[in-house]
């Protein structure tokens, strides 16, 4: 965080977005689009990024080194920030629908900022309006966000869904807030309701929801829906 903070110092005026960014990536190295790294080929990158990096180090500051200053803030912040997610189904914008390469990196980090299902129907629709006819993978882009979404909900710190089968990674075993949560508690419990379906694992001190026959993105939210939606009833 010192060293993010020093590099917006350094890099202070309209324009440098680029410098800042690319001073980002060699303190926290590259990344993927879909989970919490920043992505490593990003070829133009403007104001808006020089303020998520900042918003990223001052609520890294806050949770952690002048933690007791912002007690009252973090108690009302999502257990997790982001969920990474590792697939092997294709979930892209490709080339011969958007051919420009900036267009589609503008496309993934606009995603990227969406918060709600209303915005993401709106962005939806202005893709179709701008493209045509949405691929079948671009569709999976789409839901792969509501995904994530989900799995931030749930406390989930990474999903990976490969070869037919989901695992959701609860976050470390150090995080007690998590575990005496009401949220990590109707996730057990709701497993425990329909073991036939899900399992819980540890490997390597890493606890895992598993899911098996998951071979689509569509299949893969309603499960978390399911869990999210008993969690509301409550």
């Amino acid at each position: 965080s010192r060293k993010r903070l020093s590099a917006l110092e350094e890099f202070s005026e309209l324009g440098d977005g680029f410098k800042v960014a690319m001073r980002d990536l060699d303190i926290r190295g590259a990344g993927n689009l879909l989970g919490g790294e920043q992505s490593g080929f990003i070829s133009d990158i403007g104001f808006d990024m020089y303020h998520k990096i900042l918003d990223e180090a001052v609520t890294d500051l806050k949770e952690n080194e002048f933690k007791d200053l912002f007690e009252s803030e973090t108690d009302l912040k999502p257990f997790i920030n982001d969920t990474i997610i590792e697939t092997d189904l294709e979930i892209l914008i490709p080339e011969d629908y958007v051919k420009n390469i900036t267009e589609r990196l503008s496309i993934y980090t606009q995603l990227d900022n969406i918060k709600s299902k209303a915005e993401l129907t709106i962005f939806k629709q202005s893709i179709q309006d701008r493209f045509g006819q949405i691929p079948p993978t671009v569709t999976n882009l789409f839901k792969t966000v509501k995904l994530r979404w989900l799995s931030i909900d749930l406390g989930f710190e990474k999903l990976v869904l490969k070869n037919g089968r989901m695992r959701c990674y609860f976050p470390p075993k150090g995080n007690d807030a998590y575990y005496q949560s009401a949220a990590f508690s109707q996730v057990i419990g709701y497993v425990q309701q329909h073991p036939k379906s899900y399992q819980l694992k540890e490997i390597k001190d890493k606890l895992m929801l598993v899911m098996a026959d998951i071979t689509t993105i569509d299949q893969a939210v309603v499960q978390l829906d399911n869990i999210w939606l008993s969690f509301q009833k409550q």
